[in-house]
């Protein structure tokens, strides 16, 4: 049998280059053509067994039962016999059907009567009506863009026949449950809480915030604020704890929540002035999630008020919105998350770069906004035209996307009106106008190294006092810390004072998988390299100390199928397959299959998010790397 074998060193065999890998989170969303692309409108038909489902389920939302009803899905030439349906929502359920609309959110959960059924990979679909949002994509492009900055869950349209009669164009949103806490964080069963108010709407009972705010040690003093979402109890203690240290302790904040997530959250809710959540009008809407490394993450949640939406009605004069301080909330009672993290000179530091991030990247080109809400509305234009429960009319769903207008006693903001008008707001704003460090270019000595290497990080890096390396090994890429980069010409830095500052990382064992990014500060602000760290971050994994390995032909070796959805199967063609090794893109070991000992080697990926994966292969004839594309 023919084929090649080139007997070349470690570092050739992987990568030719030296440049530091980025890391991208994008591939843990939806590959093209998955359940929440975009571009797709696709239409869910489903039809109930029982005729009087719709009363049923209405006394179920009423009595907080959770009552789920059998039905039949349908959607292209998916069929699914047994779907478990109820009504969702809060204001935008009892509104509707107190006023005799059909068109009521829906939950539909394929995972509940048949075990492992999923529709396109996913175990329910969450569709919201758009009740009080004339254009129908404030919400999916406030999620489109969050997502670039912190997990986040996706979102597109739909269309939904009940019975067989339209009832009209949805928002279709990823369920912010144990598939999509496994597919960001890794993991599901940590302690995990919806923050919101247990108050149902039209109940009559108190809407209390979800506010952070310390009320004393007794966990019952906080059940009608959080909604608790993980099986065990003991998680109201863990919340509880959290937010004892807030607002009683909070220099160690940091040990318990990952403050940069809520720092972007931050920033992205003012620069998009999403005014239904915790730094703006209402204190709520957002999940919070304990990680294995003990620490609260923020996942965002309902974004209808993106770009202010129907928020008007609080202050009556709009000026007052779009001129928002993006700090709002450092000096009001109520607020310990901001004022807390906010008073810290370091993490304000922090969240001004985010600031300046978001609004950079997302409206100072006012036409990306513009592009991708109008091109929505264009895909949904005739499902929206023949909406028959549509609280609203066309013309004001094409002018919506401009301009305010009034509507009953509230004012629905439009959303290129408020783009245009927080653009100019923040272009002014007097901590924008700070002049931050810039970091021109990354370094890393070694792209690849091997267990005792040292690996220098460099950074060209100009109006700077103070720039660290931010650097962790934990497999959870979380809890950072600052390494100082030196331009004094000791240290492995070259030569002194020429801007170029470098850092020895101290990490050079077998399999570190290392996670880092750049901060640079002056005395008014501070920027990061990636600008989106620390969603996005620079990363290589030590490897062991080999001095050459061999390179097979290609063809030698073959994985099929792959893309790949619940299994995948390596094939070798010339001997036999001892070990392989299966890891993520940033290079972190996720399993070994040992001691094959054969010709073939099943891989199993039904419990790995949709990503894309490198095998290490070895065999008997040497070490072949094989790319893996996991699918939904």
């Amino acid at each position: 049998m023919n084929y090649f074998i080139a007997c070349i060193i470690l570092i050739t065999a992987i990568s030719v280059s030296r440049a530091q890998v980025l890391y991208d989170p994008q591939v843990l969303y939806d590959v093209p053509a998955g359940l929440f692309e975009i571009d797709s409108l696709r239409t869910v038909e489903l039809n109930f067994y029982n005729p009087s489902f719709h009363d049923s389920l209405v006394n179920g939302w009423y009595a907080e039962s959770g009552l789920r009803m059998p039905a039949s899905l349908k959607m292209g030439n998916v069929l699914l016999d047994s779907v478990a349906v109820r009504y969702k929502g809060n204001s935008t359920f009892f509104i509707a059907e107190t006023n005799g609309i059909d068109k009521i959110p829906y939950n539909i959960d394929m995972n509940d009567y048949v075990s492992g059924q999923k529709l396109m990979g996913y175990k329910k679909v969450k569709l919201a009506s758009a009740l009080f949002d004339p254009t129908f994509v404030k919400e999916m492009t406030g999620y489109a863009i969050y997502r670039n900055y912190l997990p986040t869950p996706q979102a597109n349209h739909m269309k939904l026949n009940v019975q067989g009669n339209y009832l009209g164009l949805y928002v279709n949103t990823e369920a912010v449950g144990s598939q999509f806490l496994k597919k960001h964080f890794g993991e599901k069963d940590g302690s995990f809480f919806k923050c919101d108010p247990s108050a149902q709407y039209g109940s009559g009972a108190p809407f209390l915030n979800s506010d952070l705010v310390y009320y004393g040690s007794d966990t019952s003093l906080y059940t009608q604020r959080y909604q608790l979402k993980s099986d065990s109890l003991s998680a109201w203690f863990e919340l509880l704890e959290l937010i004892d240290v807030l607002n009683n302790d909070p220099t160690n904040i940091d040990t318990i929540l990952n403050v940069d997530r809520v720092l972007w959250y931050f920033a992205l809710n003012q620069v998009l002035l999403n005014t239904d959540t915790y730094n703006s009008l209402v204190r709520h809407n957002y999940y919070l999630y304990r990680t294995g490394d003990g620490l609260f993450q923020v996942i965002p949640w309902d974004l209808s008020e993106t770009f202010i939406g129907a928020m008007l009605d609080w202050l009556n004069d709009p000026d007052l919105i779009y001129q928002m301080d993006p700090y709002f909330g450092i000096s009001q009672n109520g607020f310990p998350l901001v004022s807390s993290l906010l008073s810290n000179p370091l993490w304000q530091k922090q969240y001004t770069a985010h600031l300046r991030t978001v609004f950079n990247e997302q409206i100072a080109d006012t036409s990306l906004v513009h592009d991708m809400a109008a091109n929505a509305q264009a895909l949904a234009y005739n499902a929206a035209q023949t909406d028959p429960w549509k609280y609203f009319t066309m013309a004001q769903f094409s002018d919506n996307l401009y301009n305010w207008f009034p509507w009953f006693s509230v004012k629905i903001a439009g959303i290129m009106k408020t783009v245009h008008e927080r653009r100019a707001f923040l272009s002014v704003f007097p901590e924008m106008l700070k002049a931050p460090p810039v970091i021109h270019s990354v370094h890393q000595s070694d792209s690849v190294p091997l267990a005792g290497d040292s690996v220098y990080i460099s950074a060209d890096v100009s109006n700077a006092t103070v720039v660290d390396l931010m650097l962790t090994i934990s497999p959870y890429r979380s809890k950072f810390q600052a390494i100082s980069m030196l331009d004094d010409g000791t240290n492995g830095d070259v030569t002194a004072a020429d801007g170029i500052y470098t850092a020895l990382v101290p990490h050079n064992s077998v399999a570190d998988v290392l996670s880092y990014y750049i901060r640079a500060q002056n005395t008014d602000a501070m920027s990061l390299s990636p600008a989106r760290a620390e969603y996005e971050f620079y990363t290589y994994t030590v490897s062991p100390t080999v001095d050459v390995i061999q390179i097979q032909d290609d063809n030698l070796l073959t994985i099929f199928p792959n893309p790949a959805k619940s299994s995948a199967m390596l094939e070798f063609d010339s001997g036999i397959i001892r070990e392989v090794r299966l890891y993520d893109a940033p290079g972190k070991l996720l399993k070994v299959y040992g001691s094959v000992d054969d010709s073939t080697c099943s891989v199993d990926c039904k419990d790995l998010p949709a990503a894309v994966y490198m095998l290490q292969v070895d065999t008997d004839k040497g070490v072949f790397i094989r790319k893996l594309i996991v699918e939904p």
